[in-house]
């Protein structure tokens, strides 16, 4: 049996033809057409190798020019004095952030009790301003590529990994974290955040192809546009000063939007600082520093902000009582929200639980990061019966040996936990430690606020354990946001996701063991937006997952490309597949209708054509078509 097999092919520029034909039980190669003799020699070696180095060093050289072209630039920004080292700065009498001459916001490290600035709020002719300004600029900001877009976020990477100390800092010294504390919460989720963005940001606004609808609308190409929505605020809280700054910011640029942020009076000087980061970096890549804007105003004054008509989308951080307000703000131009309003979330410790140790200096983060003042820090730990007696025994050792403390200390050592925003909190705080004792909980450290030897005007609150708490103690409810750790006992993994569920907040939690079935069934069974397995909060230096709660924890995501299509147009396009067919409307139902029962037999069958669940059904909807 003979066969015979004919191809083309390239190689190294030497097209080929050929065929492979078998007779018998012999194979021959010959060209086709040609006599033997005058088949080309295939290309040698050498050939081969030197096409490819030729193709690797384009390539190579292709990247190198466009990474050139769109790399980060440098630039400089004024820094702060009071952040150079050294610095110690006038201790005020009595701190606090309302002057009772003027309306000034007075700022000062609530470590210390420090000086540092004083800060002009801005009043409803300046939120006007400053979104005109930022609109203007967001016409031929909105017109940028992609690329253009994350030349900027490079260059503000370079700048971020550039000066660490500076803005670690400013941090420290204005919302009284540790240094630690700022490199983890404001530097690294920033940098994870650009990193994010400048690799899968373009992805995920790229119009996305949808299914046609068959047989209806198999003419139609459709697909869905995320395109910029113009101006966009954010108000946001003062526990990571430059990470809640600088992350809605990234998001709404890189969309093709401007942005206006308000920023916490209590963080009001580091504002002015990290604002001009990002008004630094624009301007060195020679767009209009406009398009971001800073607000800083009293409460009285948000309101205009938050029912502005020229706002487009409103992301709000913060407590669920302001919260209602200004939903209820944004409700008069009905501007859209993303909300995230904190939470009370539960780290369940299951019996089977390894390594505790382990879990424990996990759970110590956890609980103690940012003093406490986290949105998604653990506020309850819920242990099973196993482990819960050595839990408390591991933690309270750790926790009476926490040191409190400035970054201004001159301490080789280090400081465990820095000072709290405000002392305004701490009678609430020392009450639902005390009512929680009084309903039989223990108290094993803590409970009450510190008076530093160092620091005498600085807010401080001594780490705190509390164990034996129960769900209706007020304390296992109300969200603390303040250095104390509370211990709940479960008897079961069933009493311990109800124990995790029994408060109105939702948005994070963990959850440590080792049977994977008992991990999936509490992962799946906590209400909250995010949960960690075997691990605290990593949902978020993790990107490319939406960041979000449910139920008093708000609702919408930023982060992910959830996030940064919320604050784009998502537009729905149809268009005909070829130019030779179209929509034509049939004449049994154009107007003026020239039979009425007519059209309606022939629209029924169109939906049975469309939509009949059995061939009888389709088959039924075309003889109506044609008018049987």
């Amino acid at each position: 049996m003979a066969m015979r097999v004919s191809f083309d092919f390239l190689v190294s520029g030497f097209k080929i033809g050929c065929s492979i034909q078998r007779d018998g039980g012999g194979f021959g190669l010959s060209a086709l057409g040609v006599p033997d003799s005058s088949i080309p020699e295939l290309p040698s070696a050498t050939a081969v190798l030197t096409s490819l180095l030729c193709a690797f060093f384009s390539f190579y050289f292709f990247r190198a020019y466009r990474a050139t072209r769109w790399n980060g630039v440098p630039y400089a920004v004024a820094v702060p004095e009071e952040a150079t080292p050294g610095w110690k700065g006038k201790v005020l009498d009595s701190p606090a952030i309302k002057l009772e001459s003027n309306w000034n916001i007075q700022c000062y490290a609530p470590a210390t009790g420090a000086y540092l600035g004083t800060v002009k709020p801005h009043y409803p002719e300046d939120i006007d301003a400053a979104i005109k300004a930022s609109s203007v600029a967001q016409e031929a900001w909105a017109r940028t590529s992609f690329d253009e877009r994350r030349k900027v976020l490079r260059t503000l990477l370079k700048y971020i990994l550039s000066h660490q100390d500076e803005i670690a800092a400013v941090a420290c010294l204005d919302s009284g974290k540790t240094k630690i504390d700022a490199a983890l919460g404001e530097i690294l989720v920033t940098v994870e955040k650009l990193k994010y963005v400048l690799t899968h940001g373009e992805k995920a606004l790229t119009p996305e192809d949808r299914s046609s609808s068959w047989p209806l609308m198999c003419y139609k190409k459709v697909h869905v546009r995320y395109e910029p929505l113009g101006v966009v605020a954010a108000l946001v809280s003062w526990n990571y000063p430059f990470h809640n700054l600088l992350s809605p910011i990234i998001s709404s640029i890189f969309a093709g939007n401007g942005i206006v942020v308000k920023g916490s009076e209590q963080t009001a000087w580091s504002s002015q600082y990290y604002i001009s980061i990002v008004k630094g970096a624009l301007t060195a890549c020679g767009h209009n520093p406009d398009l971001v804007q800073s607000i800083m105003c009293w409460p009285e004054v948000a309101p205009h902000l938050t029912s502005h008509p020229g706002l487009a989308h409103i992301t709000f951080i913060g407590s669920r009582p302001v919260a209602h307000h200004v939903a209820a703000s944004a409700s008069k131009q009905l501007t859209p929200l993303c909300i995230e309003l904190g939470g009370k979330d539960a780290a369940v410790i299951l019996d089977d639980t390894k390594a505790l140790s382990s879990v424990a200096s996990i759970l110590m983060r956890g609980v103690f990061q940012s003093c406490g003042q986290n949105c998604v820090g653990i506020e309850r730990i819920i242990a099973m019966p196993k482990v819960y007696p050595r839990l408390i025994k591991m933690l309270s050792e750790r926790i009476e040996k926490l040191r409190l403390g400035s970054i201004l200390d001159d301490d080789k050592e280090g400081i465990d936990c820095g000072a709290v925003i405000s002392d305004a909190h701490f009678a609430r705080l020392e009450g639902l430690v005390e009512e929680a004792v009084s309903q039989g909980a223990r108290l094993i450290c803590g409970g009450k606020r510190y008076n530093h030897p160092k620091h005498p005007k600085g807010h401080y609150f001594s780490p705190t354990l509390l164990v034996d708490v129960t769900p209706s103690m007020a304390i296992a409810q109300n969200e603390v946001f303040g250095p104390i750790c509370l211990l709940m006992p479960a008897t079961s993994v069933s009493h311990a996701i109800e124990l995790a569920n029994s408060t109105e907040y939702a948005l994070g939690g963990s959850v440590f063991g080792g049977n994977p079935r008992d991990l999936e069934r509490v992962t799946k069974e906590m209400k909250c937006g995010m949960v960690s397995v075997n691990d605290f909060a990593v949902y978020y230096l993790n990107q490319s997952l939406p960041f979000g709660g449910v139920k008093g924890s708000g609702y919408g995501r930023f982060a992910g490309e959830e996030g940064l299509r919320s604050v784009c147009n998502l537009k729905a396009v149809a268009v005909d597949r070829s130019r030779f067919i179209g929509t034509g409307i049939p004449p049994v139902v154009d107007y003026p209708l020239r039979n009425g029962e007519r059209g309606w037999k022939f629209t029924k069958g169109l939906i049975e054509l469309g939509y009949g669940e059995t061939v009888g059904r389709k088959i039924g909807g075309i003889f109506k078509l044609m008018g049987f």
